[in-house]
């Protein structure tokens, strides 16, 4: 069995669910998955595939609300590369924020919530080869936003799970590709409750 990741800025160690290629970390606030080909986490709404073998690492955040940040970089190779920040519960029940490739080759946001089959949405085109991606826990609920320089916030979903215990970690993929790399930085975890979902705070 592998030994914990821990990383300072995160209250709660980290394991695998499914391991990487390759990982690297700092111990403190930097992050690098590395993804196998052919791996996603996807379950298609209309029934014709189910695919959840892209590394993910994930912890138990503590109780009450909070808010899980960092800046995402990817080395973008091939369509739907992406690294996201995920929320998990279990393999029917889901939620990621993801940087990745779109069919166009643009950088762009998409977000996926699955309750047994995955509500698949993109965000927005994003002008670079970074992005800072946060989540936020209200109660019960969820957030997600993003951000282009850390600081003004553009909300890109809200959600409930359905599930009463859930993690919150990292993911890489490259779904059609041969791989794909994944940095987190700047990773931060706050005990706060997030004061308005559209406000840019």
């Amino acid at each position: 069995m592998e030994e914990p990741i821990s990383l300072s800025a995160l209250p709660m160690p980290l394991r695998w669910d499914v391991a990487p290629v390759r990982c690297q970390h700092d111990g403190a606030a930097r992050l690098h998955i590395q993804a196998g080909p052919r791996t996603d986490l996807f379950v298609d709404p209309g029934g014709d595939s189910v695919q959840l073998n892209a590394p993910r690492l994930i912890g138990t955040p503590p109780e009450g609300d909070f808010q899980l940040a960092a800046r995402v970089s990817v080395d973008f190779a091939a369509t739907y590369d992406a690294g996201c920040l995920l929320v998990w519960a279990d393999e029917s029940r889901w939620a990621k924020l993801c940087f990745e490739r779109s069919p166009g080759s643009a950088p762009m946001i998409v977000s996926v919530v699955t309750r047994r089959a995955s509500d698949d949405a993109n965000g927005f085109v994003v002008a670079g080869r970074a992005i800072w991606l946060r989540i936020s826990r209200l109660g019960r609920a969820y957030a997600f936003h993003a951000s282009t320089n850390g600081a003004s916030w553009s909300f890109v979903r809200y959600f409930d799970l359905g599930a009463e215990a859930t993690q919150i970690g990292f993911e890489s993929q490259s779904p059609t590709g041969t791989g794909c790399a994944a940095n987190f930085e700047d990773i931060t975890f706050a005990r706060a409750s997030l004061p308005d979902l559209r406000n840019g705070s």
